[in-house]
């Protein structure tokens, strides 16, 4: 096990399936998570979103069931990484670490919970 690992407090998993949608400071933008933890979401972005940057983040994560709707969080965030993952002509894109400055203890138990589930489904 590496260093970075021993030091997560919370396990995160490779999922694309997360909705996310961010805005901040004069943007909204919406992207495709990467993988997430009960601390927080690595993601994608169209844009630049600097190293400190609070933002909101709503999070759509699937229901329990394929026909159970999806549940919704909006969770407050801090940009902790960010670099730039692909330049095609004008365009650029971001990958950018959030990490969730004030979960509360249900959002974070829901989000364990999510995680848990999606691993088991991995296995």
């Amino acid at each position: 096990m590496n260093k970075q690992s021993e030091r997560r407090e919370y396990p995160r998993i490779k999922d694309k399936e997360v909705g996310v949608k961010l805005s901040g400071a004069g943007f909204k933008t919406m992207s495709q998570s990467l993988d997430v933890s009960a601390s927080g979401i690595y993601c994608k972005v169209d844009r630049r979103i600097p190293v400190m940057t609070r933002i909101q983040v709503i999070l759509s994560l699937p229901g329990r069931t394929k026909t159970a709707p999806p549940i919704e969080m909006e969770i407050e965030g801090i940009v902790v990484r960010e670099h730039l993952s692909r330049r095609e002509g004008e365009k650029e894109c971001y990958d950018v670490a959030i990490f969730f400055n004030a979960l509360t203890p249900r959002e974070r138990e829901t989000l364990v919970d999510y995680i848990n589930r999606k691993a088991k489904q991995d296995i």
